[in-house]
């Protein structure tokens, strides 16, 4: 039955705020901080008459059961996103609703939040996003008890990453945690360094569809520098069997098996809930460093803006979701994410920041992104599947030593 009410509802585009009941299924990535989004929808069935069910799905299988699920009769009627090359399928497909003229004439959506982040997950000017968690720079973690015991500062330049190496490995510390099981989280080295020796322009030229762009010289030392890591040590001897999504990761940092972790700034409330007396005392985090040679600018951020609620085009309750929506730029959703250690990109979020349970990173974070000259987009979504998946597969055999930095260049001109 519940299958006929969606096939009834496919296509006809009108939505309506559902005064009979019913329900809109929401998909989200299901981490640590997925009881913000759980309490919101708690919030909001107490009022409405369409009810929200929200759908948790782990963030390894997000991106396949996502793309599996707006394939079949039973697609969600709201979907957790990333903007960009994420959605740019769905958009193609006209599988999502169109939220320009809606959030352009409702106070609550055009004035809630920062206009730079409502713009970050547009495709052609249009958006089909709304955002419903914080900021995500990557960032530098640190374990501050290990830089404490062994007299380290967090390195600024590439010459103090070398240092720290140095050290750790001769005491028996692995310098950086890597979740290389997931493939993604070695993405993030070298979104960083060809930002810090070629700048954002280089990425940005193959985000266009520029595929000779991989062949710009600043993309081969990043590959390059990449395989010194690598060799050196740096990640360890067992790195492609440590996972992220299971907190194979974050656990290394957390107990001092690892000096440090490059991650998005959601590491803090992974750890918040997987060790918190180690987030609150312990954690620390900075900048990535400078690149002796590099023309990027060592203020640039890479990451992503924010994550983003679109709307499947054929949900028979559009109305109920396009108010389930505007519930994101409530204060209390904001004080919501603002207390899991998120930075909200709501424009009142800077009132929040003090309650923050840790105000110091809430404060860096937001300093942060407000001051960096580029925020880059994590390339997996920022480039479409056709692309991504090759890349990931790509760098992975970049970081296990089955491919040369060379042939990684050459493989990545060669995707169409």
């Amino acid at each position: 039955m519940g299958m006929a009410a969606v096939l009834a509802g496919c296509g006809s585009g009108s939505g309506g705020s559902g005064g009979d009941g019913g329900t809109i299924t929401a998909y989200v990535y299901g981490d640590d901080a997925v009881k913000v989004q759980q309490a919101a929808v708690d919030t909001f069935n107490k009022t409405s008459k369409v009810k929200v069910k929200l759908v948790k799905i782990p963030g390894t299988d997000y991106v396949n059961k996502l793309r599996s699920a707006m394939g079949s009769p039973n697609a969600p009627d709201v979907f957790f996103n990333w903007g960009g090359g994420s959605i740019k399928p769905y958009v193609d497909a006209n599988q999502l609703v169109d939220l320009t003229s809606t959030i352009q004439s409702d106070a609550t959506l055009k004035d809630g939040f920062l206009p730079s982040i409502m713009t970050a997950g547009s495709i052609d000017g249009k958006l089909y996003g709304v955002p419903m968690r914080g900021m995500q720079p990557v960032m530098l973690f640190f374990n501050k008890a290990l830089f404490a015991k062994y007299n380290l500062q967090a390195p600024k330049t590439w010459e103090d990453l070398q240092k720290d190496i140095t050290t750790f490995k001769a005491n028996g510390v692995t310098p950086f945690a890597l979740g290389a099981a997931d493939k993604w989280p070695e993405l993030m080295w070298l979104e960083y360094l060809l930002d810090r020796i070629g700048g954002p322009e280089v990425f940005k030229k193959i985000q266009s569809g520029d595929s000779s762009a991989w062949g710009d010289p600043a993309v081969l030392k990043t590959a390059q520098t990449v395989k010194q890591l690598v060799d050196e040590g740096a990640f360890g001897k067992n790195f492609n069997a440590v996972d992220y999504g299971n907190g194979g990761a974050p656990t290394l940092l957390n107990k001092g098996k690892a000096a440090m972790h490059l991650m998005g700034s959601w590491e803090y409330s992974t750890q918040l809930g997987k060790a918190p007396d180690f987030a609150k005392k312990d954690l620390g985090w900075t900048a990535f460093p400078t690149v002796a040679g590099g023309t990027g600018d060592a203020a640039d951020v890479v990451g992503n803006p924010t994550n983003y609620w679109s709307i499947n085009a054929r949900t028979k309750h559009k109305d109920t979701a396009i108010a389930f929506l505007k519930a994101m730029a409530s204060t209390d959703y904001t004080k919501a994410l603002t207390a899991n250690g998120d930075i909200p990109t709501t424009s009142n979020a800077s009132a929040t920041l003090d309650s923050s349970p840790n105000p110091e990173f809430a404060h860096y974070q937001y300093d942060l992104v407000q001051k960096a000259p580029s925020f880059t987009l994590s390339w997996d979504q920022a480039l479409e599947a056709q692309y991504a998946t090759p890349l990931l597969t790509e760098i992975s055999k970049l970081f296990s030593g089955s491919s040369t930095p060379q042939q990684f260049v050459d493989a990545m001109k060669a995707v169409k």
